[in-house]
């Protein structure tokens, strides 16, 4: 690094002169700055600058000085345009316009041809590369006279024929980009998920319970509408219209018996409401005898016995739901056990069997309309049990407000489980129509429910269990409604809904 000229002592201040002691950097009285000072300038237009180290006295000039010209004698400042003179267009002063300073001089005030900019062509971006460590703090310099100074920016090469700024450090074309440090990177957060929109107002948001944060309308369960389709058996369950939610459950599906047969499974449940968690009951009800009875039929179980036994497992997996710890039980002596009703059927290709607990029903339709449908069930209730012993008729038994009181269920709680089995070998093709009563409120006795259910129920049970559903719905739906149709007999494999 170049060093800078060594200054003579001065006695007084070059600006003030005002009297300065030895190793004064600073005059005390105007503050100026004694390290670059020289001799007092000889007028206001004029500066001098060290020419050599025999002139002693002189001091190197301020940054920007004009250096003289050849013969050493001050040059002038260029003129400033005069104001009475505004046709002139500014002049632009460059460094070759002083005296002296000719491009190309050899002299030693003489400064360097100032080289053309050739065209920069275009290069391509430089990859990435990591942070560079930061320089280290130049090293402290020390002036003639021992005193710390300042330290200067260290000064950039200059490649011949390449454009110079002499303003400043010479700076890249490019920085280099910092390449992330894969360590660090943080994962991107998953894509928000659309949020439900309430089915009422169709604007506000569902929050976690269900219910519109806007309008305050309760949204649709899953259980609120379920339809099943398998093969020539159908179901349908739907909420109603004034319940919280749906308490009913269905299971249907068909297999085959050992000669090859086809037959058709249907169950349905009912909860009961009365008792603790009654949509819980019916659907472990229904799920074990729909399984029980898919899984004992292609052993060579008898239909009948298979649905004996499907009832006993289903009451099995209800009572299990009672089942609570200890401490638990203290608390909860006064909630009842969880309950429901059940009735299915099992249609073959020449015999149809019914199993119940509790007033769900099963009706007969024949696909003669002219012939008499009949009901299949007899309902465990209090209504039905005046009506056996001959103490009310039906009309006053079923109108009494104790008609639906159950005397049967499923349930840790029940008295005594008596499963009820039937079966029939009907002569002709009908429908076996299998419901809750949320379902036969509204269509009671055979004739009325053979009048609702479609004349194509055996071809198109979907939508029959649809038309019979919409039915309890019309007629006010105040409980939940569920119901399966099943053609006999038993359709074949590849058989369904047209």
């Amino acid at each position: 690094m170049s060093q800078m000229h060594r200054q003579a002592a001065l006695s007084n201040c070059p600006s003030c002169a005002e009297p300065l002691g030895p190793g004064d950097r600073f005059c005390g009285a105007c503050g100026h700055d004694l390290s670059a000072a020289g001799a007092v300038p000889a007028g206001p237009h004029t500066l001098t600058r060290d020419t050599g180290p025999g002139d002693a006295g002189a001091v190197p000039g301020p940054a920007g000085a004009v250096p003289p010209a050849a013969d050493g004698a001050p040059a002038p400042w260029p003129q400033a345009p005069r104001p009475d003179a505004p046709h002139e267009a500014p002049r632009t002063h460059l460094p070759a316009h002083l005296p002296g300073a000719e491009p190309g001089g050899t002299g030693p005030g003489a400064y360097p041809p100032m080289p053309a900019h050739p065209p920069v062509p275009a290069q391509p971006p430089a990859p990435a590369q990591p942070p560079a460590a930061p320089p280290a703090p130049p090293a402290a310099q020390t002036g003639p006279d021992g005193v710390p100074r300042a330290p200067q920016p260290p000064a950039a090469p200059a490649e011949h024929g390449s454009p110079v700024r002499y303003d400043r450090a010479a700076e890249p074309e490019e920085y280099p980009l910092q390449a992330p440090d894969p360590r660090a990177a943080v994962a991107a957060p998953p894509a928000a998920q659309s949020e439900a929109r309430c089915v009422a107002c169709r604007a506000g948001q569902v929050d976690d319970d269900g219910y519109c944060t806007r309008c305050g309308h309760a949204q649709p369960q899953e259980r609120d509408h379920m339809e099943q389709e398998s093969g020539p058996v159908a179901a349908v369950s739907d909420r109603g219209l004034r319940h919280h939610r749906n308490e009913d459950a269905f299971a249907v599906g068909r297999t085959a018996l050992p000669d090859g047969s086809p037959a058709a499974v249907a169950v349905v449940c009912d909860g009961v409401s009365s008792a603790t968690r009654p949509d819980e009951a019916s659907v472990a009800a229904s799920r074990t005898a729909g399984d029980f009875l898919l899984d004992a039929l292609p052993r060579g179980t008898h239909p009948r016995q298979a649905m004996h036994e499907a009832i006993v497992a289903a009451a099995e997996a209800v009572d299990a739901l009672a089942q609570v710890p200890g401490g638990a039980r203290e608390h909860s002596v006064h909630l009842n056990a969880p309950a429901c009703t059940l009735v299915a059927a099992v249609v073959t290709s020449g015999l149809l069997v019914v199993g119940w607990v509790g007033d769900s029903r099963a009706y007969w339709v024949p696909a003669d309309r002219g012939a008499p449908p009949a009901r299949l069930t007899e309902d465990d209730s209090w209504a039905a049990q005046m009506v056996a012993a001959g103490l009310m008729s039906e009309a006053e038994a079923y109108a009494d407000e104790r008609a639906h009181a159950i005397t049967g269920w499923l349930g840790a709680d029940a008295y005594d489980l008596q499963p009820h089995t039937a079966a029939f070998e009907p002569d002709q093709p009908g429908v076996v129509v299998v419901c809750t009563d949320g379902l036969w409120n509204y269509a009671e006795t055979a004739e009325e429910m053979a009048e609702v259910l479609p004349a194509d129920a055996a071809l198109r049970p979907l939508h029959s269990a649809r038309v019979l559903v919409g039915h309890a719905l019309d007629g006010g739906g105040h409980d939940n409604v569920t119901v399966a149709v099943v053609p006999f007999p038993a359709a074949p494999h590849g058989t369904g809904s047209a």
